[in-house]
């Protein structure tokens, strides 16, 4: 049986359905695996996919940005975290959100 290198989850919750935990183990990045399993993800659904992440993880950032995401604004990260993810306020000033189609912002 091969190991387990990697694992990405995806919850659909109201108008979006959301990444979850997404990891690849270290010894298998940079080999394909993260992406292979975000555009498994996205070829299960037609709905936007949101994501969030600790603003200062900026591979991740670099990663989900090659694929289409985008970084919502800091007023609208506020409202999908505590909409989507019921973060504690710690936590929502150090994250972000990224959207795949990005959102229509005004």
């Amino acid at each position: 049986m091969a190991p387990l290198v990697g694992v990405m989850g995806i919850q659909p919750v109201d108008a979006a359905d959301l990444i979850r935990h997404a990891y690849v183990h270290p010894g298998s990045q940079r080999q394909g695996v993260g992406a292979a399993l975000l555009l498994h993800l996205r070829s299960l659904t037609d709905r936007r996919i949101l994501v969030g992440t600790w603003a200062a993880a900026d591979w991740a950032i670099r990663f989900y940005r090659r694929y289409g995401f985008e970084l919502v604004s800091p007023e609208r990260k506020t409202e999908l975290l505590e909409t989507f993810w019921k973060h504690p306020e710690r936590q929502i000033e150090s994250s972000v959100v990224m959207a795949n189609p990005p959102l229509d912002e005004v």
